[in-house]
C-alpha cells in the first residue's frame, strides 16, 4: 500500500502541524507516500495570491520536502486530467478532483487528506487514512 497525500496533509506533515491527526501521522510514518504534482500546482497558485507562505520558491520547497521526507512525486497523466470531467460534483475543489483521478490511475494508493473533505462515491479505490 502507498499513501497519496493531499496538499493540506502534505503541508501539515512537513511543518509538523498538530492538525494532522495521530492516526494520519502514524500511517505516513509507516507507509510509502506520494504527493501529486497537482499539489505543487495548488501551492503555487495559493502562494501567488497570498493564501500560502512557504520559506522557499514552491518548486524548491516541494523538492526539498519530498527528499527530506522520502516522499515520491506522482505525475498527472493526461488521461487522469481529462477524466476529471466525468466525476460527479460532490466536491468542487479542482485539486481534490484531480487527486481522485490520479489515485484511480495509480490503484492501490490510499489517501490522507484533511477533515471535512467529502468522500467521492465513485472512487472506491481511495480509502481515507485520516480518522
Amino acid at each position: 500500500m502507498t499513501l497519496l497525500l493531499d496538499t493540506q496533509a502534505f503541508l501539515w506533515r512537513v511543518t509538523d502541524d498538530r492538525r494532522l491527526s495521530k492516526r494520519a501521522r502514524t500511517a505516513v510514518a509507516a507507509t510509502p507516500c506520494v504527493v501529486s504534482i497537482a499539489s505543487c500546482w495548488e501551492m503555487a497558485i495559493k502562494a501567488s495570491i497570498g493564501k500560502l507562505t512557504v520559506p522557499l520558491p514552491v518548486s524548491r520547497f516541494m523538492q526539498e520536502q519530498l527528499e527530506i521526507n522520502g516522499f515520491s512525486l506522482l505525475p498527472v497523466a493526461l488521461e487522469a486530467a481529462a477524466v476529471v470531467a466525468d466525476l460527479p460534483f460532490h466536491h468542487r475543489d479542482p485539486f481534490d478532483r484531480l487527486l481522485v483521478r490520479a489515485g484511480a490511475a495509480a490503484r492501490g494508493r490510499n489517501r490522507v487528506r484533511r477533515p471535512g473533505v467529502h468522500e467521492v462515491p465513485r472512487a472506491p479505490h481511495l480509502v481515507t487514512a485520516w480518522r
